[in-house]
């Protein structure tokens, strides 16, 4: 075979290893963010990872929100038959072995999937935002009707808990290749690269969309962690910023107005890093472009990157 010939099928085998869009994209619906994203959209069957910054790299509450208001409209797709799980060695399999049931925290509220709901067979559960989604953790501290005020129905959630990031990942990956789900999110501090490739693989043969929350426990795992090569095809990091003041017409104090989110695209599989200031995800699972900020030229923006002070008092 000539030189020619192999650095030919060398960037072939590299264009099809980088195609970031193999089962479609979900648009954000924001122009700016669509354009920024391969495919104009987030890659479907595929894994992307979401930080905090600061307090909520523990806490995760706004990259929930963030995620959430993706899963709210995500919906389940086709997906060829799940293979025979793996088994988990040891005492993990003892632990896993617990079939996933909801969380007791939607108790009161409506019953989660139905069985076949669960195995892809019911006629609606294909529509955008419906299906179910496993959500897989480590602490019980999911809040349905924060969920819902981003768009997501804590009625779809099928909850797996485990006490260690191992267990995470190994429920993470059968989800993904189980039919007729949603998607699958984890929340995760540690993850090697040889996992998150498998994740990875794994959402790619199924088309179904990984999620990955990381929270990590101190600012040291928080630090070893943060720089860590992965695998995922995108990273983003969510950050709560102050909402912008709504001006009354006739004096007085002003109006309090929406939430908003600084998202930072860190890292994209064919993409260039970029940044929005957002408002958060609505009960639609939108998220919309500030008004102030809408027409605002690049280079102020850029200029504008660092988050402003809260001011108290």
């Amino acid at each position: 075979m000539s030189r020619a010939v192999s650095l030919t099928a060398l960037r072939e085998r590299i264009r099809q290893i980088e195609r970031p869009a193999r089962h479609g994209v979900l648009s954000f619906g924001v122009a700016a963010i669509d354009r920024a994203l391969p495919g104009g959209g987030l890659a479907l069957g595929a894994v992307h990872e979401i930080l905090g910054q600061g307090g909520d790299e523990e806490d995760g509450a706004a990259a929930a929100g963030f995620a959430a208001g993706i899963l709210a409209r995500l919906g389940v797709g086709s997906s060829p038959t799940s293979p025979r799980p793996s088994p988990l060695p040891g005492a993990e399999r003892e632990t896993m072995r617990r079939p996933f049931s909801p969380s007791p925290l939607f108790r009161g509220e409506r019953e989660g999937p139905t069985p076949k709901a669960w195995e892809g067979e019911a006629g609606d559960a294909r529509a955008l935002g419906s299906g179910p989604v496993l959500w897989c953790l480590k602490r019980l501290d999911l809040y349905g009707p924060g969920l819902a005020a981003h768009g997501l129905d804590p009625a779809r959630l099928v909850i797996a808990a485990a006490p260690r990031d191992e267990e995470i990942l190994w429920a993470i990956e059968e989800g993904l290749r189980l039919p007729g789900l949603a998607a699958v999110i984890g929340e995760v501090g540690r993850l090697p690269m040889v996992a998150g490739r498998r994740l990875q693989l794994a959402a790619e043969r199924s088309g179904v969309t990984a999620l990955l929350l990381r929270r990590w426990r101190s600012g040291d795992e928080a630090a070893a962690e943060r720089e860590r090569p992965s695998a995922a095809t995108t990273r983003w990091r969510v950050t709560a910023l102050p909402a912008h003041d709504i001006p009354l017409q006739r004096g007085g104090n002003n109006w309090i107005g929406k939430p908003r989110w600084r998202v930072e695209l860190l890292r994209c599989r064919g993409g260039v890093p970029a940044l929005w200031d957002v408002e958060v995800a609505d009960a639609t699972g939108h998220v919309s472009v500030s008004a102030g900020l809408a027409d605002r030229p690049a280079a102020l923006l850029q200029r504008s990157s660092e988050p402003p002070l809260r001011h108290f008092g």
